[in-house]
């Protein structure tokens, strides 16, 4: 950046003050652009410490949320939760871990969010497959850390299992996480950039509502890790399919449909000409 100096005796101008020419120590160079890559080229240039830095925050994420969902769950002669109390646990889980996680890796938490992201170009393939792993494992470790700390008897518990026909169950998971992803959908907006402070709140409350609706009925998982993790520790494996099928292909049609009709990229990559020239410095 080139400006002149004037000299106008003891009168300093706002210009000088900023610029100061031939004087290095007032000499600014401009940050370099950064390169531009869409979210899953960056993250295909990841290293393999980041993705087990994303496999683990993942691991640790879901494994919270089942080891403290499924805690909000149990119940002894002294204390029986209700309905309500256990779906206010998972929600208020979601919030707590997105707030400790949600800078490192978004805090998935689910498989069918990474699909999510996924279908929306802001992971790579490698990069899915470690949050995937991780949820995964996640899952099973915090089921098992639970039947570990206490003593449940019932082998099933806190097995998803639905309670109605499995064809109506089947419909209610495809709803319900369909719901889930719309609000995904809606968080990862570039018109919503701007508006992140309250996504804990967002993802909580969803989580709430479906499981507070859809519990007694379908389970209200929308979650496959939630429901491997314990299925597999238990070794009760009956109609785990209905909730990986349900809510996989909810996310692939709603994702898919949502990004197709209702997304709108950001004006630099949808019209370039029309933004404003960048302003000259005066000489």
């Amino acid at each position: 950046m080139s400006i002149e100096r004037e000299d106008l005796g003891s009168g300093t101008t706002s210009k000088e003050m900023t610029t100061k020419q031939n004087d290095s120590r007032f000499t600014v160079d401009p940050l370099p652009e950064p390169e531009k890559l869409s979210g899953c080229d960056w993250l295909m240039k990841q290293s393999h410490l980041d993705l087990l830095i994303v496999f683990l925050a993942e691991c640790i994420g879901t494994g919270l949320l089942v080891f403290i969902g499924c805690l909000g769950a149990v119940e002894n002669d002294h204390y029986k939760p209700s309905h309500l109390s256990v779906a206010l646990g998972f929600g208020l889980a979601v919030m707590l871990i997105i707030n400790i996680f949600g800078m490192v890796t978004g805090a998935h938490l689910n498989p069918v969010v990474t699909l999510g992201a996924f279908i929306y170009k802001l992971v790579s393939v490698p990069t899915a497959i470690s949050y995937c792993l991780g949820q995964m494992l996640g899952g099973y470790l915090g089921y098992g850390l639970l039947r570990i700390l206490l003593p449940i008897s019932d082998n099933g518990f806190c097995v998803s299992q639905p309670t109605i026909d499995t064809a109506k169950a089947f419909g209610l998971e495809f709803m319900i996480t369909s719901i889930l992803m719309m609000v995904y959908c809606g968080v990862v907006d570039p018109r919503n950039a701007n508006h992140h402070d309250s996504v804990p709140l967002r993802f909580g409350l969803t989580v709430t509502c479906m499981a507070l609706v859809a519990g007694p009925f379908s389970g209200g998982s929308m979650n496959p890790a939630r429901s491997f993790g314990p299925a597999l520790y238990s070794g009760v494996w009956k109609h785990q399919w209905l909730y990986w099928a349900a809510p996989f292909s909810a996310s692939l049609i709603t994702v898919t449909a949502f990004r197709m009709i209702f997304y709108k990229a950001p004006l630099d990559q949808r019209n370039p000409e029309t933004l404003p020239l960048n302003d000259k410095d005066d000489v």
